[in-house]
């Protein structure tokens, strides 16, 4: 076969330019929101549901359909005080989810949460009330136990190479033992009502400028936040949202925001515990999207051995992730103390763990790691605190709490299997 070497670009012409043009130029569907205005948006919402990138959205229509439910059942579901105690309650389990959905992102699982965070309620009560220390320097050594019980976790999971069930498993027999020693023969120590724990869960900020103050806060840090990123994202060349999609989910999360606010002010006021969980969620939420620790947390969960190839020290953030999950778990812990006034041997017990573990899965973090935001576990727990209390409401017994919990952890288990088969099907795993 002969080679032409004489011939020159001009040789080689074209016959269609213009659909030359077209197979080079690669179109990003997120375009479309910006060029065709509305049916962009559809066009983008067909796009997304046929990949199977449903979001949040099953859950909230669920937490919808829960809701409309139990208040045809009973009118009280969605009075003030009734909704203000479901925000309050949830905080404990949400604070140990949080920590959870760490863990999820890298495809693991922690076992022992529930456990720690009784040993975080027991310490601090031994600290403060058995022996007299001062209630701030108690309160940070009992979230430190959560820390370091998390890190020796991660150690013979990162380290040793022990799996993260076998390891946390270990933890949660350990620490409920190590919990049930430190709290004695007598089992339970009461808090003082009025001291810092108890203060987590039975303050409110009673002034209807606080409820509203937040809302606007939080409205208005979401746009700016949004807003300038699109600006970065513009000046760099790359799809971003148009302004007016920007200014239609600020005005979205304002009516959610102030309608929340106005339901806190015809009760008792602005839980504290609901501010300090808002505060967690966004610092978080930050750290795992817009900090470099957070891209190396989803790169583990999308391939071990890409991220080791790309310079990630796996070890350490394997460690530092589990570290995390026994902080949250802590924290948790204390927020649970708060609610009952006290540190007990029940303490982690129960339908905690799967609370919590229910509470991310179900928010819509996967459990094949790599697709999640902290923001799931504030979803999740709201969805299974809500049938506790409409449950309760209706005097139904705690074993069809536990079955109903249950049938909804197992479909949204099922929708995120058939969500990432789409994925895959879509080429986008």
């Amino acid at each position: 076969m002969s080679i032409d070497k004489t011939s020159t670009p001009e040789d080689h012409v074209v016959e269609n330019p213009e659909a030359a043009r077209g197979a080079d130029v690669a179109v990003d569907p997120r375009l479309l929101v910006r060029e065709q205005g509305f049916a962009g948006y559809v066009t983008e919402f067909k796009r997304k549901m046929k990949a199977g990138d449903l979001g949040s959205i099953p859950v909230v229509i669920g937490l919808v359909i829960i809701w409309i439910i139990f208040q045809s059942l009973n009118s009280n579901f969605l009075t003030a005080g009734n909704l203000s105690d479901i925000s309050v309650a949830m905080v404990g389990t949400g604070m140990i989810a949080v920590g959870i959905v760490f863990v999820l992102l890298l495809g693991e699982i922690d076992l022992s949460v529930g456990s720690v965070s009784g040993v975080a309620g027991a310490t601090f009560a031994v600290l403060n009330v058995t022996h007299g220390m001062n209630e701030v320097l108690a309160f940070v050594l009992a979230i430190l136990t959560g820390t370091v019980a998390g890190a020796i976790h991660g150690f013979f999971f990162a380290k040793i190479g022990v799996p993260a069930f076998a390891v946390t498993l270990a933890g949660l027999l350990f620490w409920n033992g190590f919990m049930l020693k430190i709290l004695g023969d007598n089992g339970t120590i009461n808090l003082n009502s009025d001291g810092l724990v108890a203060k987590l869960t039975n303050y409110y900020f009673s002034d209807v400028a606080a409820a509203y103050g937040l809302a606007i806060a939080v409205t208005m840090l979401f746009f700016l936040t949004s807003f300038f990123g699109n600006k970065r994202r513009e000046a760099a060349g790359v799809p971003s949202r148009p302004l007016s999609e920007t200014i239609l989910r600020t005005v979205l999360l304002a009516i959610v925001a102030f309608a929340v606010a106005i339901v806190y002010n015809q009760y008792k006021g602005l839980p504290l515990a609901v501010v300090i969980f808002v505060a967690v969620l966004l610092i978080t939420d930050f750290v795992l999207r817009r900090t470099a620790y957070g891209r190396k947390i989803f790169a583990l969960g999308g391939s071990v051995e890409a991220s080791r190839r790309a310079g990630i020290n796996v070890e350490m953030v394997r460690i530092s992730v589990f570290a995390i999950s026994g902080t949250f778990a802590a924290i948790g812990g204390l927020f649970i103390a708060s609610k009952i006034a006290s540190a007990n041997q029940g303490a982690g017990g129960g339908d905690l763990l799967m609370n919590a573990i229910a509470a991310a899965v179900i928010g819509g973090t996967s459990l094949f790691g790599g697709r999640g935001r902290t923001w799931n576990a504030l979803l999740g727990v709201l969805v299974i605190v809500s049938i506790q209390y409409g449950l309760a409401l209706e005097g139904i017994a705690s074993p069809v709490q536990y079955m109903i919990t249950g049938g909804v952890l197992l479909a949204t288990v099922v929708i995120d299997a058939v969500t990432r088969k789409t994925q895959k099907t879509a080429g986008r795993a």
